[in-house]
């Protein structure tokens, strides 16, 4: 990632654009700070092989039709209001519209068929800040115009549904993920129609937990489930370290993830809030299931590798230190406790 003075460039750029985004007094400015990240996260994206310049045009020509909806809707609002600062109201066709924009740059359903496909041709590394950092301006803009009407709770609901069935039939590693994050995209949306503290503190632990499964997929070069039986490993610390990570992703108790799906329910439950609450607990069942599907079978058989076939990696600390954190769960959970 780092390995070429170009390459730094663009990821400052990257930053930049979702600071101007995020931190705009207008929709122009937020729109301008869009295409700046979009415009430096290009380059970041291909490689040397054909699937990263194949990912890189999907994502170039979805992030294009999102960012003409999205500067409609501005220049629409703009001109009948005579303003360009955010509003507090949007009209309701131009509020879908809105919503509609933002949701395809997240990929949120019923706009993430193009996530999967996107996530399939990139690196670990390049799909770490797609999952994450990628996510911030537009749920920093859906934050701002916020509204509890049926367009978002649809979307809430079916990226719910889509991550949680999406992933059954899945055989890739990194369409595993991609539905993952679909399903937490349900989540972080639920925490917009709360409050800002919500999806942030979601979001925190979002990034966490992915950047520590993708740390451990890029440190033994997995892609598929059938290279999880293929791990060189002695004592199986590799197949539990990547396992416990999964279900912290999942929102398992005792685990670290449970604390944002915990805040979450609380913050649903207070608004009484219930069916929303309901199914999005639901489909997290489902996520489980599929991450437990896919770690037994590894953790459960034992597989004998050659060593000229596979040769034996190591742990290193900084992954034994992530997974620890991981791991604490409920000690953590008093330290945010009064932040809501």
């Amino acid at each position: 990632m780092f390995g070429y003075p170009s390459r730094i460039l663009f990821i400052s750029t990257l930053v930049l654009g979702t600071f101007i985004s995020v931190s705009s007094h207008s929709w122009f400015g937020a729109w301008i700070g869009l295409e700046v990240n979009l415009l430096s996260f290009i380059p970041l994206m291909t490689d040397k092989n054909m699937m990263s310049s194949e990912a890189a045009l999907k994502y170039f020509l979805t992030q294009a039709l999102a960012s003409i909806f999205l500067f409609t809707t501005i220049l629409l609002y703009t001109v009948s209001l005579k303003v360009s600062y955010y509003p507090s109201t949007l009209p309701i066709s131009m509020h879908t519209l809105f919503w509609s924009a933002l949701l395809i740059k997240l990929g949120a359903a019923p706009f993430h068929f193009w996530l999967p496909g996107v996530m399939e041709g990139l690196t670990w590394v390049n799909n770490m800040l797609l999952m994450t950092w990628q996510k911030l301006g537009p749920l920093g803009l859906l934050s701002y115009a916020s509204e509890d009407s049926v367009l978002p709770q649809g979307a809430i609901i079916l990226s719910a549904i889509v991550g949680a069935i999406g992933g059954f039939n899945q055989t890739s590693l990194r369409k595993i993920m991609a539905y993952s994050s679909i399903n937490h995209l349900g989540w972080m949306l639920a925490g917009v129609l709360l409050s800002n503290p919500y999806w942030v503190t979601y979001f925190i632990f979002y990034c966490f937990l992915s950047f520590s499964i993708l740390v451990s997929f890029h440190h033994l070069q997995l892609s598929h489930l059938k290279q999880i039986f293929l791990i060189p490993d002695t004592n199986n610390f590799n197949k539990i370290f990547i396992f416990a990570n999964f279900l912290s992703l999942g929102g398992l108790p005792p685990f670290i993830g449970f604390i944002p799906k915990w805040l979450m329910l609380q913050g649903l439950v207070t608004q009484n809030n219930f069916m929303l609450a309901g199914v999005l607990v639901l489909l997290t069942l489902v996520v489980l299931f599929y991450y437990l599907r896919t770690f037994f079978p590894a953790i459960l058989i034992t597989t004998t590798v050659h060593k000229w076939v596979a040769p034996q990696t190591y742990w290193s600390n900084f992954s034994v230190g992530l997974t620890s954190i991981s791991l604490l769960g409920f000690p953590l959970f008093p330290m945010l406790y009064p932040v809501f």
